[in-house]
């Protein structure tokens, strides 16, 4: 062997890494990274603690975005002086006893969040229990110290100072403190609008100890309805409260509450969508896929609807122990969830039937412009509405005068005099050949005529659909498109369902399928792009809506067509016999893609465009 050939028997082998047992600080501080992700997943852990102990009030203080000072006090009923120190300690918890872990009733369960937010901060917690006396106990860094006599009277208070600084690096992925507080702010609202009958209040102590309250929701009284109304007009505002539609739906075991907004008070994202499970804030794509569901004949794909709906059911039939922020669950019968949730809509947005939005007329006002006068206005009384269409009728020139009149504009009297006490009113004219303007008993509706004809033409044909099917075209050659053998299995699962839309899909051996059948409504269509397309929604939501959604547009597409267009004049009884039908139809105050259908202003918003009021 050349000398200058190193020996490779004589090599030292590399250093065998050792296996050790983590200290409890390193782990706690791993585990804050699962738990405590941000200052608003702090919140998120003391409020949840705050109410599982049966508080009806909670304050929260922050400094900073958070990152200074987080102080939640409540009146729940407290931590004993002797269980402080078992509070911090890893996994140990009042809210299960480890027998069943999907027998969940609280927020929390883990007896992960205390500890883990002490070790990556300065913690201290002051409680009292009734009939003892109040105690304290402080935990820096994960260092824990004695427990200590206090003054409090009742409940608890957890302050939690400098989060992160035992981990620095942690402090460079937070984001700018108006940020940070708006997360909080998102949290807190979630919280409130699950609990109404317990007040919270935000007070931001950034600029003073005083601080000022940026949130304030009292606790509310009355059943479960009234207080959820309160409670969500005092978040999401008077416009959601007066343009939302109650819901509440049961079906085996599985209660739906909440409100649910009109379609034409709908919004460019899906941020205002809220959905609770159990009373737990989550973000769940099988629930916004049915959410999507329930609108999909009512909205375009680029408008989401706004809700706040609460799903209940046996904690043993959802897994919330999915993620360590319990933002995501799973089903035991996912289906069954789905479907409530879109036949719950579907129902509510039907007995709706044309109702609009009170925002569209508010919107139609706005873009008024009165004159601005400080002159004072001359006010005259308000004849009875029977001396007014007595004076009407005393002016109303001869009918071949106010024919020779009306043949040169765009405004057609109506021939027989319609009463206006019905929910449309009676047509009074026409203008730019697509408005139709009537006038109700205490105001005045415009309709376009052609939007309006649109939905009630569409309706129809869904209806016809419905009751007769839709008629399936066999292909000449069934088109075999290859994929997995779970995606296969998948795409049969809901084989039956996809039928009855006309799409006929049938096994044909390992990791295929062949489509035998597509829609006839949809002519001649690219099988193999539909099926990957179907796959996709699947994966991305748990269900397919696909199908019916192209089969929708095309009905949609038919309805245009052969509806009342723009530009036609209208006879008084057509117009009349258009806002009959509107009133008798469903979903007519909207178009196919979610637009009002007309705007109604009432007689005082009227006279106050032209300073009566």
């Amino acid at each position: 062997m050349n000398a200058q050939t190193p020996n490779i028997g004589d090599s030292q082998p590399a250093k065998r890494p050792q296996i050790k047992q983590l200290d409890d600080v390193a782990v706690n501080r791993i585990a804050a990274g699962e738990v405590v992700e941000r200052p608003a997943s702090a919140v998120k852990e003391l409020i949840e603690n705050a109410l599982d102990a049966g508080a009806t009030r909670i304050e929260l203080c922050v400094k900073d975005g958070g990152k200074t000072l987080i102080r939640v006090t409540d009146d729940g009923h407290g931590i004993p002086a002797q269980d402080l120190p078992l509070a911090l300690s890893r996994h140990a918890t009042s809210k299960i006893d480890g027998s069943d872990l999907l027998n969940i009733h609280t927020f929390g369960f883990r007896g992960e969040a205390l500890p883990s937010m002490a070790a990556v901060g300065r913690m201290t917690i002051t409680s009292r229990v009734a009939g003892e006396d109040a105690a304290q106990i402080v935990v820096d860094g994960g260092a824990m110290g004695a427990v200590t006599p206090a003054a409090l009277s009742k409940g608890t208070v957890v302050e939690l100072r400098n989060l992160f600084y035992a981990t620095p690096a942690r402090l460079k992925f937070l984001r700018t403190d108006r940020a940070e507080m708006g997360a909080i702010s998102d949290v807190v609202k979630k919280l409130a609008m699950a609990e109404p009958y317990v007040g919270f209040t935000i007070r931001d102590l950034s600029r003073d100890d005083t601080g000022r309250v940026t949130f304030r929701a009292d606790a509310q009284t009355g059943d479960m309805f009234d207080a959820l109304s309160g409670r969500l007009r005092a978040i999401l505002g008077a416009e959601f409260a007066d343009n939302a539609l109650p819901i509440d739906a049961e079906r085996e075991g599985i209660t739906l509450t909440g409100y649910a907004a009109l379609p034409t008070y709908s919004r460019g994202n899906s941020i205002s969508q809220y959905l609770f499970v159990n009373g737990r804030p989550v973000r769940d794509k099988l629930l916004v896929g049915a959410l999507r569901g329930a609108y999909s004949d009512f909205l375009s794909r680029d408008r989401h609807p706004v809700v706040a709906l609460f799903l209940e059911l046996e904690p043993t039939k959802v897994d919330v122990n999915v993620h360590p922020a319990k933002a995501e669950v799973r089903f035991r019968d996912p289906g069954l969830a789905r479907g409530l949730i879109v036949s719950a809509l579907k129902h509510a947005l039907a007995d709706a039937g044309h109702r609009a939005s009170t925002t569209v007329a508010n919107a139609t006002l706005g873009a008024f412009q009165p004159e601005r006068t400080d002159r004072p206005v001359y006010q005259m009384d308000r004849p009875s509405l029977g001396a007014m269409r007595a004076s009407y009728q005393a002016q109303a020139p001869g009918f071949a005068e106010t024919q020779a009149v009306y043949s040169r504009v765009d405004v057609v009297e109506p021939v027989a005099a319609e009463p206006v006490d019905q929910q449309l009113g009676a047509a009074r004219g026409q203008v730019h050949e697509n408005y139709i303007i009537a006038q109700t008993k205490d105001g005045m509706v415009i309709v376009d005529q052609h939007a309006a004809h649109e939905r009630l033409v569409y309706e129809k044909l869904k209806k016809q659909m419905a009751e007769n099917g839709v008629a399936a075209q066999a292909l000449l050659i069934p088109e075999i498109v290859e994929m997995s053998d779970a995606d296969a299995a998948t795409l049969l699962t809901h084989a039956d369902a996809l039928s009855k839309l006309g799409l006929t899909l049938e096994p044909f051996g390992a990791g295929a399928i062949a489509v035998r059948e597509t829609p006839a409504i949809l002519g001649e269509v690219n099988a193999e792009a539909m099926v990957r397309d179907i796959l996709d929604e699947l994966d991305d939501l748990g269900d397919t809506q696909l199908v019916a959604d192209k089969i929708e547009a095309v009905l949609s597409r038919v309805a245009c067509h052969g509806s009342i267009r723009s530009g036609r004049w209208m006879r008084a009884d057509e117009m009349n016999a258009l806002l009959r039908e509107m009133e008798a139809t469903p979903h007519s105050g909207q178009c196919n893609h979610g637009r009002p259908t007309y705007v109604e202003l009432k007689l005082a918003d009227i006279e106050r465009l032209f300073g009566r009021k």
